[in-house]
């Protein structure tokens, strides 16, 4: 079966008004927290890149946000304020290809440090991943499983693949997107460079931890097959021999086509998938139809875009547990 995965779409209109920096941080509220501070001033992205940023700068850096807890990181807008404001920071730590509006604030605005964590490790394209199944093939000849094979080679052809950005959800490699954080902070900021290597080596040490942690709880499954919201956990079910199945591409908010909804209830009757997850930040009505129509179980599996009052943990380690546990009872962890 082949799994699509479209291309984040454009940037659509936020739902919440955009605001200064500092209202948007989840920092401080000084409506200058951007720059300008005793501190070396660190403006992230969204959350994964706020708190690599805290956990590596420590009590020398003052970080602020863009996109407010509880936003849909794909969504965002930014003002002229907010773009203007980035300027006075000594750094600008982001995720290029997530949030188109980001990228084009960050060419516009004149920051000395400019971080682009897509090029501190390899990013992927996990749009042409197939999961193959014989069932249901039986008495076709070889020619219409030609024609199968030319006409979804056409729809492939036709769609835009992105190389996926959510490589924080693989532990491994965020642990080196964090090495490549501390080393442009130590480049940066030579005073506190001793500080940023010691804070570093302690977040390398959570990671590997937490690799660990997902290694031996997820090698042992009745199955290996989960279902998502939308595209998220490309990297983490490479990591851990698990195959992602998504109810849309990586743009969360595409609806899914009747035809995929069919494909993957067929699926889970195929491969014994017993949950459907969703997530805290985007609508779970289509997993939960899908769920419903299938005699399925539904639980959250966070991509960890943002952290609100509905997380399970109130930072990425917590979160990332909490993913294990709601893996592990779905997939028949031993």
């Amino acid at each position: 079966m082949n799994v699509r995965r479209r291309h984040i779409s454009g940037i659509a209109v936020a739902a919440a008004a955009a605001v200064g920096l500092g209202t948007l941080s989840a920092c401080s509220s000084d409506s200058a927290a951007a720059g300008n501070t005793d501190k070396f001033d660190v403006v992230a992205s969204f959350y994964p890149m706020q708190y690599l940023a805290e956990q590596i700068g420590g009590d020398h850096v003052n970080v602020t946000t863009l996109t407010e807890p509880g936003q849909e990181p794909h969504d965002l807008e930014l003002s002229a304020k907010q773009t203007a404001q980035m300027g006075e920071a000594d750094a600008v730590l982001y995720l290029k290809s997530l949030q188109p509006a980001v990228d084009e604030a960050v060419g516009q605005a004149d920051v000395k440090t400019k971080i682009d964590t897509a090029t501190l490790t390899k990013l992927e394209d996990h749009g042409s991943v197939e999961h193959d199944h014989d069932h249901g093939s039986e008495g076709h000849s070889e020619e219409e499983h030609a024609a199968e094979a030319h006409s979804e080679e056409e729809a492939h052809s036709e769609e835009e693949h992105a190389l996926d950005p959510h490589v924080w959800l693989d532990p491994v490699k965020y642990a080196e997107i964090a090495e490549g954080v501390a080393k442009a902070f130590e480049k940066a900021d030579p005073d506190n460079a001793a500080d940023y290597r010691k804070n570093a080596d302690a977040l390398t040490k959570k990671l590997a931890d937490l690799n660990t942690a997902y290694e031996d709880g997820l090698a042992n499954t009745d199955t290996k097959v989960f279902f998502t919201n939308h595209a998220a956990f490309g990297y983490l079910a490479e990591r851990y021999g698990l195959t992602q199945e998504a109810i849309n591409g990586l743009d969360p908010e595409s609806e899914p086509s009747p035809a995929r909804i069919k494909e993957l209830q067929d699926e889970a009757k195929a491969d014994g998938v017993t949950t459907v997850f969703y997530e805290t930040l985007v609508s779970d009505k289509t997993a939960k139809t899908l769920a419903k129509d299938a005699g399925l179980k539904t639980d959250v599996l966070d991509p960890l875009e943002g952290i609100t009052d509905k997380s399970k943990g109130d930072d990425y380690i917590a979160v990332m547990e909490s993913n294990l546990k709601a893996l592990e009872a779905a997939l028949g962890a031993k």
